[in-house]
């Protein structure tokens, strides 16, 4: 299980630009729990992935990773649990380095690599056999650049590369959100596929409601730094979009977007 206890962040702290982002947050997360986060604009919900990843540091409160405290940790050490794509195809991988390449760093994510040889011929078998899920034709490509990929191959491939070594925790800030509609539906379905079958502990922010009931076993709702709603089973089952709306409608200061009921 994950705990986030009391969990406080701020931007430029006593400052006239200061912005308490993240405000007396406490969640549990179980093992295999599926959680989609949905909130306006400056909800929280990025700073708060960031701050489960040792990106930004906690002004207060702790977070736990089965009864280990790892508020302290900083954001490398961190990786060796942690997974992670975010909203950019570009920042998941090297453009310059292989696919193979890439693979082999994220094989190796959190461990000391030394100077032993980037890519070893015993690893090559593993990333033909991870890259055929996807049905791109990338197992045949290990010698290809990144940056020849397109943006939803790089996609794929960095959640590949974020699920190459099993993570505790699995963060998705908002990774379909740069793609068009078809490669995001493509995105989506490897998402699902790769976190069920892997029985992944998830986390994914998206501003889709119908993306965050669709998806996982879990629901919750930010706002201004705090979680406002949170939902699970059979009860996030039943829900609507119009449910979603009329607890957004509910916060003072909540904007709704066109691109909350439409992706």
């Amino acid at each position: 299980m994950i705990r986030a206890t009391g969990l406080n962040k701020y931007f430029h702290r006593g400052s006239v630009n200061e912005v308490h982002s993240i405000r007396d947050l406490s969640i549990d997360i179980e093992q295999g729990d599926f959680i989609t986060i949905i909130g306006s604009n400056g909800a929280g919900k990025s700073t708060f992935l960031s701050c489960l990843a040792g990106t930004h540091a906690l002004d207060s409160g702790t977070i736990a990773v089965g009864g280990t405290d790892v508020t302290r940790w900083p954001e490398h050490r961190r990786a060796r649990f942690i997974g992670r794509v975010f909203q950019d195809p570009l920042m998941g991988t090297c453009a310059g380095g292989s696919i193979a390449q890439n693979m082999a760093l994220a094989l190796r994510r959190g461990q000391r690599r030394g100077l032993s040889r980037g890519v070893k011929p015993s690893d090559r078998e593993l990333f033909r056999e991870h890259l055929k899920v996807l049905g791109l034709g990338l197992e045949d490509r290990l010698q290809d650049r990144a940056g020849l990929l397109s943006g939803g191959q790089r996609q794929a491939l960095t959640m590949v590369m974020a699920t190459l070594v099993r993570p505790e925790l699995l963060l998705l800030d908002e990774h379909t959100a740069a793609l068009d509609p078809k490669t995001a539906a493509q995105i989506l379905a490897l998402t699902e596929n790769i976190v069920t079958a892997g029985g992944l502990t998830t986390l994914m922010v998206t501003h889709n409601m119908q993306q965050a009931l669709a998806l996982g076993n879990r629901l919750i709702m930010m706002h201004r730094g705090r979680i406002i709603f949170d939902v699970r089973g059979q009860e996030k089952a039943a829900l609507r979009v119009e449910d979603l709306l009329q607890k957004f409608h509910g916060q003072e200061d909540a904007e709704i977007s066109d691109r909350m009921l439409l992706g």
